[in-house]
């Protein structure tokens, strides 16, 4: 049930740094670039809409990876952000969002890849000057799971270079007071999260589950916290994958689909 479809491969050959990579179509403003490094899936697209930025919002995306979450928001006008901040560690990721800024039909003055460690921003960015902060973490936790043969992958899978806790430090180091911090993550790891915001005076406020059908169990979760916010959990009706015949309404309206193909 994939929505990707066949491009063309260029080759990037700037001195050290050669990969192969494609454009993925986001709607018909973005087309992003990707590479088996640096690529998407389908919780990139479920966070960037629980998180829904306002138009006058200057929002950041920590460990952007190919850029995919803030790109989904430039889609439409009415759902872009003022500024967006795309924050990502390794080189070649950040290049491909250099690539995307340049032929892929982002905003040139309201999109900026920015390479940095999320655990040292102090001095590469402001404080307290994002109203919306979002991160897809590794869902690893150290020590656990296969590890992946690409460095590219461990990065992005397993807390190597972050964990949850500098996810939400930095985030509070960000955030304006009132200003949301939202992430996806697997359901076993819900109490690391709610404890790691808490800990940086990020109060959850919102929770979403995600269920591929309306029996299975989740394998995915959406939480939403607010700088110095007060106690109180709202928790949302599951969201559900499939529906009849594919994907569910829901999801489809998400990738901008009219009917399942």
């Amino acid at each position: 049930m994939s929505l990707r479809r066949k491009a063309k491969a260029f080759l990037l050959n700037g001195g050290a740094m050669e990969f192969r990579y494609t454009f993925e179509p986001l709607g018909e403003r973005v087309r992003l670039c990707v590479t088996p490094q640096h690529k998407f899936g389908t919780d990139a697209f479920l966070l960037s809409d629980f998180a829904a930025p306002r138009r006058k919002d200057v929002v950041c995306d920590l460990g952007s990876g190919c850029g995919i979450i803030p790109a989904l928001w430039f889609r439409q006008e009415q759902t872009a952000p003022s500024r967006a901040y795309a924050v990502e560690l390794q080189p070649q990721a950040v290049r491909q969002m250099q690539i995307t800024l340049q032929e892929g039909g982002l905003p040139k003055e309201r999109f900026f890849p920015v390479q940095a460690d999320l655990r040292k921003l102090r001095g590469v960015l402001s404080a307290g000057a994002f109203d919306l902060v979002t991160c897809n973490p590794p869902y690893k936790s150290a020590g656990t799971g296969i590890l992946s043969e690409d460095a590219a992958s461990q990065i992005a899978r397993h807390e190597i270079m972050c964990v949850t806790d500098d996810v939400c430090r930095a985030a509070a180091y960000l955030l304006r007071y009132g200003g949301r911090l939202c992430v996806c993550q697997r359901p076993e790891r819900l109490a690391d999260v709610i404890c790691a915001m808490r800990a940086a005076k990020i109060e959850p406020k919102r929770l979403r589950m995600v269920q591929q059908r309306e029996h299975t169990a989740p394998w995915l979760f959406l939480l939403e916290g607010r700088a110095g916010g007060k106690p109180f959990l709202q928790v949302e009706k599951p969201f559900i994958i499939e529906g009849e015949g594919g994907f569910s309404r829901e999801l489809l309206d998400i990738y901008q689909k009219e009917e399942n193909l």
